[in-house]
C-alpha cells in the first residue's frame, strides 16, 4: 500500500531551543535494524506522541532518548547538550516512566517517592516539598500514608509516574501509562498529563489508545518499521488524507474472507478487521457502501450492522500502516 502522506515533519530540523531534539537515529540489533534515521522534536509545554504498531521501533527510540541505550547513528540532545548511556547530568533532567511498575510495595507511597528523591540528592526540604507536589498532581494525597501492595493496579500506574516527576524533570517519558487500569485511574492518569504540559513540562507519550493520542497529543510522530513515515498535528494529518472515511460492518461468516474480497476494490484504499468487525477505509463513503457490501456479501457473509465514520487518526494510521494501533 503506498501512502500520499509524505513523510516529512512540519517543523524540520529539530532545534536547539527544543527541550527534546532527536537527529537521525540509528539503533540496530544484529542485522535487525529497529530505528533508522529518525528524527523529531519536543519543545516545552508540548505533548509528542510516537505512535506504532507492536515492533515499529518505539521501545528502542525511548531507550535511545533515556540513556538505556547507545544510538548507533545520530544524536540525542536534552536542552542542546547531548544524551549518552553514562552522562548523568543530562540523565538529571529526564523522568522515566516504563510500563512495568518500579515501586517497593512494602513502603507506602511517600515513602517510595522520599527514596527516589533521594537518589536525585534531593534535600529533605525539597524532598518534603517536592513529594506533598506530585501526589497532589497524581491524585494520591489522601493515600500517602498507605503501603503500596493495598493500591489498585491504577494507583500504582499513578504513583509510578509521580516517581518519575519527583525531581522535577524537564522531560517527562511516559511508555503506555495507562496499560491495565481502569476508567477512572486512566482518566486520572490523562488529566494529570494535560496538568503537565500546560504547566510547561516536555512530554513524550507512547500509547496503543488512538483517543489518548487525539486528546493529549499536540503532534504525532507515526512508526512503521523503524521509519517515522508521517509528522504532525493531528487535525493536520487527517485533513491531508483528505475525504477519506470508515465504512465499519460487522459481519456473521468469514471476515479474513470479507476484508481480501474489499480489498480488491478501487475504491478502498485500506482494511482491517478485529473478530467480526471490518473496518473499511475509503474516501467517498455514501457512494463507496454499495460496491463494499456486494463485496462482503459475496463470500457468504451477512452483514449484521453497517456505519459510517468521519476521517480520523485512525484513519491515517490505518492508511499509512494497513494496521490498527493495538495491532
Amino acid at each position: 500500500m503506498t501512502s500520499s502522506i509524505t513523510a516529512t515533519s512540519e517543523k524540520g530540523e529539530p532545534e536547539l531551543s527544543s527541550v527534546l531534539a532527536c537527529r537521525g537515529l540509528r539503533r540496530s540489533f544484529g542485522e535487525l535494524v529497529a530505528v533508522d534515521d529518525v528524527s523529531f522534536s519536543v519543545a516545552a509545554g508540548e505533548t509528542y506522541g510516537l505512535l506504532g504498531p507492536n515492533g515499529a521501533g518505539k521501545t528502542t527510540i525511548i531507550s535511545v532518548v533515556a540513556g538505556v541505550l547507545e544510538a548507533d547513528a545520530g544524536q540525542v540532545l536534552i536542552d542542546g547538550v547531548p544524551m549518552r548511556p553514562g552522562a548523568l547530568a543530562v540523565k538529571s533532567r529526564i523522568g522515566y516512566v516504563p510500563q512495568d511498575i518500579a515501586l517497593y510495595p512494602d513502603l507506602s507511597g511517600e515513602e517510595n517517592l522520599r527514596f527516589f528523591a533521594a537518589l536525585y540528592r534531593l534535600s529533605r526540604e525539597q524532598a518534603r516539598a517536592r513529594v506533598a507536589e506530585v501526589l497532589d498532581v497524581v491524585g494520591l494525597a489522601d493515600r500517602a500514608k498507605d503501603q503500596v501492595k493495598k493500591y489498585s493496579g491504577g494507583m500504582k500506574r499513578r504513583l509510578n509516574i509521580a516517581v518519575g516527576l519527583v525531581h522535577r524533570p524537564r522531560l517527562l517519558i511516559l511508555d503506555e501509562p495507562t496499560v491495565g487500569v481502569d476508567p477512572q485511574s486512566r482518566n486520572a492518569i490523562l488529566d494529570s498529563i494535560e496538568r503537565l504540559s500546560a504547566e510547561g513540562m516536555a512530554v513524550l507519550y507512547t500509547t496503543h489508545y488512538m483517543e489518548e493520542a487525539e486528546r493529549l497529543c499536540d503532534r504525532v510522530g507515526i512508526l512503521d518499521l523503524g521509519h517515522l513515515i508521517a509528522e504532525g498535528r493531528p487535525r493536520d494529518l487527517t485533513a491531508r488524507l483528505g475525504a477519506a472515511e470508515h465504512i465499519v460492518i460487522t459481519v456473521d461468516g468469514d471476515v479474513e474472507r470479507a476484508q481480501k474480497a474489499v480489498e480488491t476494490l478501487r475504491v478502498v484504499s485500506g482494511s482491517s478487521h478485529d473478530e467480526a468487525v471490518l473496518d473499511v477505509l475509503v474516501r467517498h463513503a455514501e457512494s463507496a457502501l454499495p460496491a463494499v457490501m456486494e463485496a462482503v456479501r459475496s463470500t457468504g457473509c451477512a452483514l449484521r450492522s453497517v456505519t459510517i465514520e468521519e476521517p480520523d487518526l485512525e484513519a491515517v494510521f490505518l492508511h499509512l500502516t494497513g494496521k490498527r494501533l493495538r495491532d
